[in-house]
């Protein structure tokens, strides 16, 4: 059965649909026609020439990434830039771009932070910044462990669980962990709000030095790096559609994008 561009399009924004993304954002079709046949997708968290090549290699003529590679103006088409030779390369290999960021972030069923919820194993999911009636829709997430976990412990979880090499954190608090809030990639804009949800501990990623002040003795707080705190939302994309779409295979990538090193 063929599946078109715009079907994949459609179902993508059927559940992270695009009024959701922040207005800063660029989220939705970057480069492709609707109409084409999908011969494969790739999924990725970035989506840079190498991965463009990849795509190409690995029989998929779409590229679905969480970060959109166009994001502000593009004044011209250079390989002198990252991003104009990942256009340079979709346009030349003829690979489609699609990006689904903060509107996947700020849903909660299926969303960014449900994944990073399910690796930390929290129950009683919430949206920890609503922006609608129902509260299905915000940013962050609050949630709570099995068993209350001691900061000591608590935090090699956090380390093995999600994969990342360095935990930044504020001084300890003395309290035990149950309820977590999080948001992964740059969270610092809800460090009151997981105050003031009752949260121990916030995970979240790109925090500043004078944001780490905020904490303030209130809440454990945990920079775990940005690309750490989202990598599971490449094989979340992928089960997204090969749930919908078992005709055409959605392949996570290989690559590590990953731009920070831990020397």
């Amino acid at each position: 059965m063929k599946t078109t561009l715009g079907q994949l399009c459609d179902h993508l924004e059927s559940i992270a649909p695009l009024a959701l993304q922040e207005n800063y954002d660029n989220a939705g079709l970057l480069y492709g026609d609707r109409d084409v046949e999908i011969t494969g997708v790739l999924c990725s968290l970035d989506a840079t020439s190498e991965l463009v090549i990849e795509a190409e290699e690995r029989g998929c003529n779409v590229l679905v990434a969480h970060h959109p590679i166009i994001f502000s103006g593009v004044k011209k088409l250079s390989r002198d830039h990252y991003v104009g030779r990942a256009i340079i390369e979709a346009i030349r290999r003829n690979v489609a771009i699609y990006a689904i960021h903060t509107n996947l972030d700020n849903i909660l069923d299926k969303g960014v932070n449900q994944a990073i919820a399910a690796r930390l194993g929290l129950q009683q999911v919430q949206i920890l910044s609503p922006r609608s009636i129902d509260e299905k829709a915000g940013a962050g997430l609050t949630g709570m462990l099995p068993e209350a976990m001691h900061e000591k412990d608590f935090l090699p979880f956090v380390k093995t669980q999600m994969k990342t090499a360095c935990v930044r954190h504020t001084a300890l608090t003395g309290k035990e962990i149950r309820k977590v809030a999080l948001c992964g990639g740059a969270g610092s804009f809800l460090i009151q709000q997981a105050i003031q949800s009752g949260a121990d501990a916030y995970i979240t990623a790109d925090v500043k030095y004078h944001e780490f002040f905020e904490a303030d003795g209130r809440i454990l707080l945990l920079d775990i790096g940005h690309f750490e705190s989202e990598q599971f939302t490449i094989p979340l994309l992928a089960e997204i559609i090969s749930e919908k779409f078992p005709n055409f295979a959605a392949y996570c990538t290989e690559l590590n994008t990953n731009p920070v090193h831990y020397f």
